[in-house]
């Protein structure tokens, strides 16, 4: 059973590559948007029942497919890779929607993290370098699992904003802020706690980019004092910017 099922989802060399806006990538991309428009089309004409259920199963199908994820690395890659344990912000962010989500002690936190999953999950879909840096074939289990769980985080933020009520305002945005800093202190533990070498364990692990930039254009020595202030900085842009699109989508859609 091993032996098939790792032949079923180990990453497939030779042929045709998936590279970061390929073909294939932009075919990923193409259907992720259609679904998600196709989902805020069908959704203007359903109670706010049927719009609660939709988003919970958005974020349900993203939380199922990293939980099994783990169980099929074994298969695909031979191990369990740490590098998947919620220390990235876009895995961390599943995390914690779904604890919110189904807490109703945290509802306070539900619009801040389905932001900050929406801004961090939409940028890897848009630029999933990490799995184009692995040279396999674009229907390999990696690529297939990667978009997925990305394209579905990306339309559980989607579909909450659409669907939450509320109206998008300089107070929301500045309520994401904390929740920056404590993802970027969560990642600074997982990097200290992680990394280092021992009896055959040797791992580098850069989550959320706090030890070194991802581009290595800052020296090593700088890099990881001045890391946490940027990706601060980039996420709080990058949740700005997610505001913005919100407040001009609810105008447009008055006009």
């Amino acid at each position: 059973m091993y032996l098939f099922l790792h032949q079923l989802l180990a990453d497939k060399k030779g042929g045709i590559v998936f590279t970061c806006f390929g073909p294939w990538h932009l075919l990923y991309m193409t259907v992720i948007f259609l679904v998600i428009g196709a989902l805020l089309l069908w959704l203007r004409s359903k109670d706010s029942a049927v719009r609660r259920r939709t988003v919970d199963a958005a974020l349900n199908c993203s939380f199922g497919l990293y939980i099994a994820d783990f169980f099929l690395m074994p298969f695909a890659y031979g191990a369990i890779d740490l590098e998947k344990l919620p220390f990235h912000v876009c895995t961390a962010m599943c995390v914690l929607c779904f604890i919110a989500r189904h807490n109703p002690h945290l509802e306070k936190l539900r619009l801040p993290l389905a932001v900050l999953a929406l801004a961090s999950n939409l940028i890897y879909t848009v630029y999933p370098a990490g799995v184009g840096w692995h040279q396999v074939h674009p229907l390999s289990y990696r690529v297939v699992q990667t978009l997925l769980f990305h394209g579905s985080m990306t339309a559980y933020g989607v579909l909450y904003l659409a669907c939450c009520g509320q109206r998008p305002s300089r107070k929301k945005w500045r309520q994401t802020l904390p929740v920056i800093v404590a993802m970027t202190l969560w990642a600074m533990l997982g990097n200290r706690l992680y990394n280092g070498t021992a009896d055959g364990y040797d791992h580098f692990f850069n989550w959320f980019f706090v030890v070194q930039d991802p581009f290595y254009l800052l020296p090593a020595s700088v890099a990881p004092y001045a890391m946490p202030f940027v990706m601060v900085a980039v996420m709080a842009a990058a949740a700005g910017l997610v505001f913005l699109g919100w407040s001009l989508v609810q105008k447009l859609s008055k006009c």
